[in-house]
């Protein structure tokens, strides 16, 4: 039996660990190739390792998201080997610590608006013509609920992903005339390290497994997925439009 992303390139950041890791593995069961980037080179071979076992293949590639000259020469190598992109999957994150806003460091700031907000507008900057040249190019944006409700000592994250959710809100608006489509993920509270970091009370057996969030990202990335513009929340199983404009 034919697999449903048969044939299709997906880049995945933050592949080495959590959703990112989950999501890679199973775009790879449905067929797809997989690139893969992160921070960690042993994550990685571990993530090849599953790829593997799931019946496909991967490209690892060890990538700081803060290089964007890194982003731009894999959009290079991509075009040289590949020439699109089918699947985009921007999940790379940090969380940052729970602090007051007036207690942040600039450097701490910084490197979390880098990695969550700056990083992906250099994966849409070079990754958006790959995408074009697809049939059917997908891109999904990893987001959280702390974007529309942000609470005290969370600021940095929140700030973040609404600045995430705008960004991909504005990517979907600017080319709904092309074959591709944009969307945004919720994953909500995900049994990963990063959640454990944030909310370390909490009871990890209470919440869904990576593995288990991440099939329902899949579907979102099928060349028989139209919506556009939309925020997927895994808690509410359902697609939901974005908040019309003031």
């Amino acid at each position: 039996m034919a697999k449903s992303l048969e044939g299709r390139i997906a880049l995945v950041t933050g592949a080495s660990r959590g959703i990112g890791y989950a999501t890679a593995v199973a775009l790879a069961r449905e067929g797809a190739h997989v690139v893969g980037t992160a921070r960690t080179p042993g994550g990685l071979e571990e993530l090849d390792d599953a790829v593997r076992a799931a019946g496909s293949t991967a490209t690892l590639v060890p990538l700081q998201m803060q290089d964007t000259d890194g982003i731009g020469r894999l959009a290079a190598a991509l075009n040289e080997r590949y020439g699109k992109l089918d699947i985009l999957i921007g999940n790379a994150a940090l969380v940052g610590s729970n602090s007051p806003l007036d207690h942040f460091t600039s450097k701490e700031w910084e490197e979390v608006i880098a990695v969550n907000v700056t990083a992906n507008w250099h994966l849409i900057r070079h990754m958006h013509a790959l995408l074009l040249r697809s049939d059917a190019g997908r891109a999904v944006f990893l987001s959280s609920g702390a974007a529309s409700n942000p609470r005290a000592y969370r600021g940095l994250y929140a700030t973040s992903k609404a600045a995430l959710e705008a960004l991909a809100r504005v990517y979907a608006d600017e080319i709904k005339s092309t074959p591709v489509r944009v969307n945004i993920f919720n994953p909500g509270p995900t049994r990963t390290s990063m959640r454990a970091a944030v909310m370390p009370g909490e009871d990890p057996m209470t919440l869904p497994t990576p593995d288990v969030v991440a099939a329902t990202i899949v579907p979102l990335c099928q060349p028989s997925f139209n919506e556009t513009g939309k925020i997927y929340d895994y808690r509410a199983g359902k697609l939901m439009a974005f908040r019309p404009p003031a």
